[in-house]
């Protein structure tokens, strides 16, 4: 096990890297299954939960081999429908192999995925999706198994617009026999990345980045070299660090329209941002001022995944602030760590009550999920003194190179063993 240690109150100055999205590079992977030649998938995060992904493809028959930060992925020899339990427990994107390999071999078998503990995530609605396609289920013993003769295309309306469900059924659809219509489908930058993937390897997938995605199946799916989108949520947690902390932070990115919704309430604080070419630079030299009300709602509405970041802003900003959590029902674990860093904050239901204080204090905290972990970073960076930050594998499963690259902005903050 190992912790980070922070000495806070250090100003951030100067650029970041972001890396390609986590939420989009998962499902690619997935993706790659589904295909018999090789792909190679460029810049790919060093985070635990790719790893964990290329494990299972390994374990499905598949070669994989880093060159550098590309990843080459060579499916055609996968004889495996089985998806390890230990590695679903580990992993909840794991559930999106479901599509693909049911795809790939008319079979799939897996344990009920993992992540995160923020709440219920049922994959109620993955499964009445690959229903609709043909596939036969059964769950048993924690296990989901699923069986089908062939599959054929349908018309699928999504109970509520879930990213992993829409990419889940476009990974099944897409060399099912006629089309598949999804209706209510996400919109998230993410699934219109993984339609210009799918397209990039010979699918015939549109409509992604609205409510209606349109796929005609095909017989067969090449190769191809494929460059993901920036991660928008780890450019967000940077620009939030840098309204934390003060300073100036340059964003290297490509995501600012994907930002907008955190933008806008960054403005609404008081930060400085412009906006030029594939750059966002964030300046904060003065106590912000907190934002009355934020919600989480799907994309474009305020992400899910930088509702924690957020409210550890609110916690140092004046006035008092209402954050409302509408995804996930367990997703405020973080705020019991936060009060120990002296936060003056009231989780009643799914809303944190948020009166702004002067500084936080160095305490000892615990990460209990990734986000909720980063959020606990910042919180060490901006504060008074010296923080430990405990069971930082939760933050190593979505950011890449984390301490490295917020010392490169001036951060002083180490990793060590436990």
């Amino acid at each position: 096990m190992e912790k980070y240690v922070i000495n806070g109150g250090n100003k951030l100055y100067g650029s970041v890297d972001i890396q390609t999205a986590k939420n989009s590079v998962l499902p690619i992977l997935a993706a790659t299954v589904l295909t018999d030649e090789k792909i190679r998938i460029l810049n790919v995060p060093e985070i635990s939960d790719v790893n964990n992904m290329v494990k299972i493809l390994i374990r499905l028959g598949c070669k994989a081999v880093f060159s550098g930060r590309d990843l080459i992925i060579d499916s055609s020899s996968a004889d495996c429908f089985e998806i390890p339990s230990e590695l679903a427990h580990e992993l909840r994107s794991s559930v999106f192999l479901l599509g693909s390999v049911v795809s790939r071999f008319r079979m799939a078998k897996i344990a009920y995925p993992g992540g995160c503990d923020i709440g219920l995530r049922p994959v109620d609605l993955h499964l009445a999706g690959l229903k609709r396609l043909g596939v036969q289920i059964t769950e048993k013993n924690g296990y989901i198994l699923c069986k089908c003769d062939k599959l054929t295309g349908n018309e699928i309306m999504l109970d509520c617009p879930s990213v992993g469900a829409t990419e889940n059924i476009m990974l099944a659809a897409v060399r099912a026999e006629g089309c598949t219509t999804i209706k209510n489908a996400a919109r998230e930058p993410e699934i219109e990345d993984l339609q210009r993937f799918l397209n990039a390897i010979g699918a015939k997938v549109s409509g992604a980045g609205s409510g209606t995605i349109k796929i005609e199946g095909v017989k067969k799916l090449g190769g191809c070299e494929y460059l993901p989108i920036h991660d928008r949520i780890e450019a967000g947690t940077f620009l939030v660090a840098g309204a934390m902390c003060g300073g100036e932070v340059e964003i290297n990115c490509s995501c600012a329209e994907n930002l907008s919704s955190l933008l806008h309430k960054l403005r609404e604080n008081g930060c400085n941002i412009y906006i030029k070419n594939d750059k966002i630079v964030l300046g904060s030299n003065r106590r912000l001022t907190s934002v009355k009300s934020i919600e989480t709602q799907p994309y474009p509405g305020f992400p899910t995944d930088l509702q924690a970041q957020i409210t550890a802003l609110c916690c140092i900003c004046s006035g008092q602030s209402i954050i409302t959590e509408n995804l996930f029902e367990t997703r405020f674990k973080y705020a019991s760590e936060l009060r120990k860093m002296g936060a003056d904050i009231t989780v009643i239901n799914r809303s944190a009550f948020v009166r702004g204080i002067d500084r936080f204090k160095g305490a000892t905290v615990v990460a209990h999920d990734l986000r909720g972990g980063a959020a606990l970073v910042l919180a060490g960076l901006a504060a008074e003194g010296r923080s430990e930050i405990l069971y930082i594998s939760h933050i190593d499963r979505g950011y890449g190179a984390f301490e490295y690259k917020l010392r490169k902005l001036g951060a002083d903050i180490v990793r060590v063993a436990v």
